[in-house]
């Protein structure tokens, strides 16, 4: 679920929601691990999110970028050999 700006609410009562001022500043990250991001990337375009690039591999891993409706970034990715890079094991 992707929430828009708003006031408080009875769980949140002294937060507000707010799209970030300026939305090349990474104040919070999101990132998405999927097991074929190139799959949930055409998925995700078809149904209209807009992504700053295509997938691109990174060796460890491949990854792109979008924005919620708010500018707030989202890191969608597929982990390749980034557990055997930092000396764990690679689960599926």
């Amino acid at each position: 679920m992707i929430n828009d700006e708003g006031g408080p609410t009875d769980d949140k009562p002294t937060v507000r929601a707010q799209a970030p001022a300026d939305p090349d500043v990474l104040s919070s990250a999101l990132n998405v691990r999927v097991t074929d991001v190139r799959a949930v990337y055409e998925q995700w375009r078809s149904r209209g999110g807009e992504f700053l690039t295509e997938p691109k591999d990174h060796g460890a891993e491949i990854r792109c970028y979008l924005r919620d409706p708010d500018g707030y970034l989202i890191e969608l990715g597929q982990g390749t050999g980034i557990l055997a890079e930092a000396g764990g094991t690679e689960g599926g």
